[in-house]
């Protein structure tokens, strides 16, 4: 098999692989449980209440995550294209004027992608960061002694402060969990739905353990699924697996930049 499709496989199915566990031991606690006979609840309407809220409250929390991720995804093309388009402009100086400054700016630039690759791995703090995106002030002010017409360092700064903006974006989202409290009911909630699916008793016990299984695998993957959105940028753990956002654009500047 590619390693590359290999890898889409992993991502594919890691979630599974997590919740399965967890799944495995409440449906060896149901069998448990029908076998000592502690199958003392009956299946009544404020039981599926709690399912149906468990599942409302898992929908209030994806709808949340799910703008953010969607904003996020675009986040990494976004910086790429900034980063881009100072280069095309800075190349277009320094083939006019032939300037030294402009020349400088290119290993930089270099720098300053470096710097962003290493960031996304939190490798980097952000206010070093932040500092050397500003450093880029510097030329500027050389390029402007220089003659350089006004327009393109209109564009550059402008280029830049799109660069700050995106960075603390993602800072924010990384740092800033969705409402913890509503994680918390619905974590509760599925517990007590397990608990719940344990101690029901449904006959024959072979559906009873098939929708034991098939309830709890939602609920809890969902709950996962939901965490891992949370953080599309969370590479320092999970590098660029599961649900992180891709860094493909970044990459492909780092190989045409020779880095």
């Amino acid at each position: 098999m590619p390693k590359d499709r290999f890898k889409q496989l992993f991502q594919k199915w890691s979630l599974v692989g997590k919740v399965l566990p967890l799944v495995l031991g409440i449906a060896g606690l149901k069998t448990a449980a029908h076998l000592a006979d502690l199958e003392v609840m009956e299946l009544n309407t404020l039981f599926t209440s709690l399912v149906a809220g468990t599942i409302f409250l898992i929908g209030f929390l994806i709808s949340g995550v799910l703008s953010d991720f969607k904003e996020s995804e675009k986040l990494p093309s976004e910086l790429t294209a900034s980063l881009r388009s100072m280069w095309d402009d800075t190349y277009t100086i320094w083939k006019a004027k032939d300037s030294a400054s402009a020349k400088e700016l290119f290993d930089y630039y270099r720098m300053l992608l470096a710097a962003l690759s290493a960031w996304f791995y939190k490798k980097e703090r952000t206010l070093i960061l932040l500092e050397k995106i500003s450093g880029m002030n510097d030329f500027f002010v050389l390029l402007e002694k220089e003659g350089v017409q006004p327009n393109y360092l209109i564009k550059m700064k402008s280029e830049q402060n799109a660069i700050r903006k995106m960075v603390l974006r993602i800072d924010t989202i990384r740092d800033t969990s969705f409402v913890g409290s509503a994680y918390a009911i619905v974590e509760a909630m599925g517990f007590l739905t397990g608990i719940g699916l344990i101690l029901i008793k449904i006959t024959p016990f072979y559906a009873s353990l098939f929708l034991t299984i098939l309830v709890t695998f939602l609920i809890y993957y969902m709950i996962l699924l939901i965490k891992d959105l949370d953080n599309p940028f969370d590479y320092a753990n999970h590098g660029e697996a599961g649900t992180e956002v891709s860094l493909k654009p970044l990459h492909d500047l780092e190989k045409q930049w020779g880095l």
